[in-house]
């Protein structure tokens, strides 16, 4: 629990991204308070005059001070309830969750819920917490009480997955808050998949991408469908939903690859139509007749998780997209994504522009994608635009 504030106070000039609301402080902002500052601990931020700007948590680091709240006031159980109904608000107004048709949504989106360093997702009756920084790590018992404090939620599970972003071990066995178990079956647009939050990435599944997957599914009818990067087959059930023809999985986990057999088996697919491959994407994409599929999937992991990665990530980007676009059938769709926070949506549509003209095909842009809407950017927060997508005709 925390409720004591240290002050920090900013050097003259430089409390300008604070009063735009930005919710980042950088060390070099900092005039005084550096190195009293607790790892985690609350501080409350001065302008060089001595004006109070906002409240927030310490870090050690380039990033000093992740802000949570704007007002001067207690952050204590009753902030955290707070936050967390606000959070939960913005989610019934999207009109989630739906009943019998989508029970697995995005609670809390870090900076886009004004709460920087969580994330908190929801499958069924449970909550899965990732706490990405100190203070929120710190703060984690309060945030399972709020959580319990909103009613229409109905959680009987709560489960803490911070410890693999933190070398300080949890005081709860197992992650467990809240209940126990470590999967569980949840419904998205009536697609049916197997969740396991103790093993699988994330919180154990991709809830960014549904309404992309949903997009998905008005061009699968009737294709031959390649998902690589699969995981657990997220794209490959709404095709197959759709009636796709036949849909290959593509995955080099094996374990991803068991979580979409799975997943087949759960929406009664017929086994003839989806062929599930442990394998490396980029030799199984080469290795592709040309024109044998005409719907494609690239959802790569984050090939740059820093600026200083993004170079090298381009030339994975370009790569990979320039092999798809030249093994894909004339008229084909490609469906292309990149989550790597260092690439931005402009350097992810010059590099697919470089890998299409390498290729010499004609290629038009169909939609343009993000991540869902329970996943909040800020306005004053433009980072938090993470996911970019694009769908593309290729002649």
């Amino acid at each position: 629990m925390q409720n004591q504030s240290h002050r920090i106070q900013l050097a003259p000039g430089k409390e300008r991204s604070l009063k735009n609301r930005h919710p980042w402080v950088f060390s070099g902002a900092i005039q005084s308070g550096k190195k009293e500052g607790q790892e985690g601990g609350l501080v409350e931020v001065f302008d060089s005059e001595g004006s109070y700007l906002a409240t927030g948590h310490f870090h050690h680091g380039t990033i000093m001070v992740r802000v949570i709240s704007f007002e001067q006031r207690t952050i204590d159980q009753q902030f955290w309830n707070e936050k967390i109904a606000q959070a939960f608000d913005l989610r019934k107004q999207l009109n989630l969750p739906i009943k019998g048709t989508t029970d697995a949504f995005r609670l809390v989106h870090g900076e886009g819920d004004g709460l920087p360093g969580l994330i908190i997702d929801v499958y069924g009756d449970t909550a899965v917490i990732q706490a990405h920084s100190a203070g929120m790590r710190l703060s984690i018992q309060q945030i399972a009480a709020a959580l319990q404090s909103v009613q229409d939620l109905a959680l009987n599970n709560i489960y803490d997955k911070s410890a693999e972003f933190s070398d300080q071990p949890t005081t709860h066995a197992n992650g467990c808050l809240i209940g126990g178990g470590d999967e569980t079956v949840v419904s998205e647009n009536g697609h049916l998949f197997l969740v396991n939050w103790r093993d699988g990435q994330k919180t154990g599944f991709f809830l960014d991408q549904r309404d992309n997957r949903l997009l998905l599914a008005q061009y699968a009818s009737g294709k031959n469908v390649l998902n690589t990067f699969c995981y657990s087959g997220g794209f490959s059930m709404y095709a197959l939903k759709a009636g796709a023809q036949h849909v290959t999985s593509v995955d080099s986990s094996r374990k991803a690859m068991d979580w979409t057999q799975r997943n087949a088996e759960l929406n009664a697919f017929e086994s003839s139509r989806h062929t599930a491959v442990c394998d490396d994407v980029n030799t199984y994409l080469k290795q592709v007749p040309n024109g044998l599929h005409d719907l494609i999937i690239l959802d790569p992991p984050a090939f740059a998780k820093h600026l200083s990665a993004a170079d090298k990530a381009v030339v994975g980007y370009r790569n990979l997209n320039e092999t798809a676009i030249r093994k894909i059938a004339p008229g084909g769709i490609l469906f292309t994504f990149s989550c790597s926070q260092a690439i931005d949506k402009q350097l992810f549509r010059k590099t697919i522009f470089t890998a299409a003209a390498k290729t010499g095909r004609n290629v038009r842009i169909l939609h343009q994608l993000s991540q869902g809407a329970d996943h909040p950017i800020s306005l004053y927060h433009p980072e938090g635009e993470y996911l970019k997508g694009l769908v593309l005709r290729i002649d």
